[in-house]
């Protein structure tokens, strides 16, 4: 099914999206019929970039209206997921199996293909981006042909076909790792001075199994700390315990911020910040997020403090996390340990610009990589530079995409056509 000259949004609602027709097909033969038959065409997840990453100046298609798949593999520890589904949805499903995914970023409403597609993570010591947990990945090649690839059967080139930016085919599913459902408990530290987390930042990233700092940059913060009942606690306990639930912005409403306060519950009813089962609204906001080797923690946080007093006042909240290395060619971390700098802004471009450009002033010469779904000024040349493995890509994109089907113009600025 197509729409024409129909104008799509964003979550945030800060991009419009340049394609004159968007495609919802019911079954998978369909989306191959309108693969093969497009000049260009991207895939569309769940709009939660806010960036043009996804956008296209032809076709667009939304792989929500494919039949939901969710086939767990009890044996080989995976589960095998349609791309358009979203973790809320899998995470349930899941959890009634008795399963459990080792990780799930703040907001459990994106779709599963688009998260891994860019990169996006969670947080915690030991804990990989959400495109790490990949094992196999089903696409839709430019003549409509369905290609299989795995991290058993195609070691060599699989690294680079997960965190792939839509450049590469349509994404159908995913066979994602899994384990055992464990238990959680979330509690909040206020009142943190960002100095002792700068000059602890092994103490305080290892206190729980995943752990977020949330503060403005102007002297103090939250940390959140999520325990599985199942591991050992750390011992660092900064700042005073919160005396009741939280939510991450300071004067948000407390509905859609997942049980604290110790309570016991299923991991995905904790792991994320924000419920499940709840919708969220319309994001009134914008978002850039950086990450940072994590042996340089200690230098990004003294450059974020100088100009706390910049930041702030454009600021909804920012986010402290810390990301395990991965082997994926163009995961902001491959091949180093990170901790990530996450920037959610106010809803005014025009005031968060200079803040914005501030702050890659003093966070790009410590070899910062930006989110692949959010906003940042680089040039697109620069930051893949920072890829020490994005040649390949650009050899398996030509290889699997001669005809460059699936490119945009975010996807030609990163890698121009010869």
């Amino acid at each position: 099914m197509s729409t024409p000259h129909t104008q799509v949004v964003n979550w945030a609602g800060n991009v419009t999206f340049g394609s004159p027709r968007v495609h919802r097909p019911r079954t998978l033969d369909e989306l191959r019929r309108t693969v093969r038959d497009s000049t260009r065409i991207r895939a569309l997840g769940s709009g939660h970039s806010f960036n043009l990453v996804a956008d296209s100046d032809h076709d667009l298609v939304r792989l929500d209206g494919l039949p939901t798949e969710i086939g767990i593999d009890a044996e080989a520890s995976t589960v095998t997921v349609s791309a358009g589904t979203r973790y809320a949805e899998l995470v349930t499903a899941l959890d009634g199996r008795g399963f459990a995914l080792a990780n799930l970023a703040s907001l459990p409403h994106i779709s599963v293909a688009g998260s891994c597609a860019t990169g996006t993570h969670g947080s915690g010591d030991d804990q990989r981006c959400l495109s790490a947990a990949v094992r196999a990945v089903e696409l839709v090649g430019p003549d409509g042909d369905l290609a299989w690839l795995s991290r058993d059967a195609d070691p060599e080139v699989f690294p680079g076909a997960v965190v792939a930016l839509g450049a590469l085919g349509v994404v159908t599913r995913l066979s994602l790792e899994i384990e055992p459902a464990f238990e959680m408990s979330q509690r909040v530290r206020v009142g943190v001075p960002l100095d002792e987390v700068a000059d602890h930042v092994d103490d305080v990233f290892s206190a729980a199994y995943s752990v977020s700092l949330f503060t403005d940059w102007r002297g103090e913060g939250s940390v959140w700390l999520k325990h599985r009942t199942d591991r050992p606690a750390g011992a660092w306990n900064g700042g005073r315990p919160a005396r009741r639930p939280m939510h991450p912005v300071p004067g948000m409403p407390l509905g859609a911020s997942t049980e604290q306060m110790g309570a016991v519950g299923p991991w995905h009813e904790r792991l994320p910040h924000f419920r499940p089962e709840l919708e969220p609204s319309a994001g009134e906001e914008l978002q850039s997020e950086f990450y940072v080797p994590r042996e340089l923690a200690g230098a990004a946080f003294a450059a974020l403090r100088g100009i706390g007093h910049l930041v702030a006042p454009a600021l909804h909240i920012a986010e402290v996390r810390t990301v395990r290395a991965d082997d994926l060619w163009l995961s902001p971390a491959h091949g180093r340990d990170c901790v990530t700098f996450h920037f959610t802004w106010l809803k005014d471009p025009e005031a968060v610009a200079p803040v914005l450009a501030a702050v890659e002033e003093r966070l790009l010469p410590l070899g910062a990589r930006p989110h692949w779904g959010k906003l940042t000024t680089m040039a697109a040349p620069d930051i893949a530079a920072g890829y020490e493995r994005a040649a390949d890509f650009e050899r398996l994109m030509h290889g699997l995409d001669p005809s460059g089907k699936f490119r945009n113009a975010f996807v030609d600025g990163l890698f121009p056509r010869a």
